[in-house]
């Protein structure tokens, strides 16, 4: 392999292990707010939800890692880019309703920052 293959396929490794990282994290506040009843089940039952998000975010992580498909990389980082504008208006504008501590809302944010920007190296950084 060549350097620029072996960079190429670190940078997709990266990637790949930060969001499973990110679905871990999600996955565990997710299951937190559920059992907080603060897990909102207009769209159905929670556990489905919560069954279904991991398995879309061990199918991404796998997706990363094996395929290093660049396309693939670019859809996940436009799928999470509508992610930070309900972060930051959770964490800085007051809601009348509030449920969890804007403190959750940041580092929620910093998650969702970090895996966006692993994300655009292996997507656009060849």
């Amino acid at each position: 392999m060549s350097p620029h293959s072996l960079q190429r396929a670190d940078k997709f490794r990266q990637a790949a292990f930060v969001y499973l990282h990110v679905t871990v994290l999600y996955e565990a506040a997710a299951i937190v707010m559920y059992r907080a009843g603060v897990l909102p089940v207009r769209f159905g039952p929670p556990e489905l939800w919560l069954g279904l998000g991991l398995l879309v975010g061990l199918a991404i992580f796998w997706g990363l890692l094996s395929w290093q498909n660049v396309w693939l990389a670019r859809l996940v980082w436009l799928a999470n880019a509508y992610r930070p504008v309900p972060l930051i208006r959770s964490a800085f504008v007051p809601s009348e309703h509030p449920h969890l501590d804007p403190s959750f809302y940041l580092v929620a944010l910093v998650v969702v920052v970090v895996n966006m920007w692993m994300l655009a190296r292996a997507a656009w950084d060849l």
